[in-house]
């Protein structure tokens, strides 16, 4: 089959190389441009793009979807299908519309739970015990369209976000390959989404990355998991940014929220419960274990 892959970070590179290894045909990819990062603001290429050029695959970075120039680009590939996995781009009636088997996803969540752009970060965050990807046909719209295969899989009690992550990069990988065998077989189930089951994932960002001590112990550490590697949960100590990488409950400990209840391991009220607080970083330092944190500090609260 000739498939044209669309995808960009490292959770769409897993399925590439996953799809490199079929008999199938990768005659393009797409990806989003090259972005200036780092003191020096080097172009640097997305995880998707060095793939395809390792394997001499054409690649493809249009700034825009519905100007005519990605459609002219794939009206010359003639896929007979489009894979997208993490994209981060809408895609036209027309393009939806051009391959003979259409278009299909890979979703990072269980639909219709958690359309959207951070459907593993928010699961984690919500406290979520269960997730997992859904391949779909796409439709005109965010993650609306026919369902064909989920796999599920259980988020462990302290698994972070970057973890699951990598975890459910690989599961969308195998999900991806097998549901283009069976649409090339001609048996893909087909599924529509009950959208009064949905609910919406945005996109983090670090608004939310304050840590408020006065919420529940188990609420704090869900927000810790989620939001670790990116943008890292913090909280002030001594008028210093206090990032918090790594926690778990400290069951048995209770107290005032922020209070610092041990003095050799790193333990913090909350408002029900309290987290022992793994790894954190100040401001200007380097990450280390809480307990070294507290070495040479008389840290009796944080959060001032």
């Amino acid at each position: 089959m000739r498939i044209v892959f669309m995808g960009t970070p490292d959770f769409a590179a897993a399925s590439l190389q996953k799809l490199l290894e079929t008999q199938h045909e990768i005659v393009g990819v797409f990806t989003q441009p090259d972005k200036p990062k780092g003191r020096g603001y080097k172009l640097i290429a997305p995880p998707v793009k060095e793939i395809a050029l390792k394997h001499d695959i054409p690649v493809y970075q249009p700034v825009k979807m519905k100007d005519g120039t990605a459609l002219a680009i794939l009206k010359e590939l003639n896929p007979d299908l489009i894979a997208v996995v993490a994209y981060g781009r809408i895609l036209p009636k027309e393009i939806l519309e051009l391959p003979k088997y259409g278009c299909i996803n890979v979703h990072g969540s269980l639909l219709p739970k958690y359309r959207g752009a951070g459907p593993i970060q928010w699961s984690v965050i919500d406290g979520e015990s269960v997730t997992g990807v859904t391949t779909m046909y796409m439709g005109e719209g965010l993650d609306i369209g026919d369902m064909i295969l989920k796999k599920e899989t259980p988020i462990g009690e302290n698994e972070t976000y970057g973890e699951l992550h990598d975890r459910l990069a690989v599961i969308g990988a195998d999900a991806l390959v097998e549901t283009i065998n069976l649409i090339e077989q001609g048996c893909a189930p087909r599924e529509k989404q009950d959208d009064s089951l949905s609910c919406y994932a945005p996109m983090l960002d670090k608004k939310i990355a304050k840590i408020d001590f006065a919420k529940p112990a188990q609420q704090l550490h869900n927000l810790i998991r989620g939001l670790s590697p990116w943008p890292v949960a913090h909280t002030t100590f001594d008028g210093k940014l206090l990032k918090i990488h790594k926690a778990v409950i400290a069951d048995g400990f209770h107290g005032q929220p922020g209070q610092v209840l041990d003095s050799k391991k790193l333990i913090v009220g909350c408002g029900e419960g309290a987290l022992e607080l793994l790894e954190v970083q100040l401001e200007g330092g380097k990450r280390m274990k809480g307990e070294d944190f507290l070495r040479g500090r008389k840290a009796q609260k944080l959060g001032e």
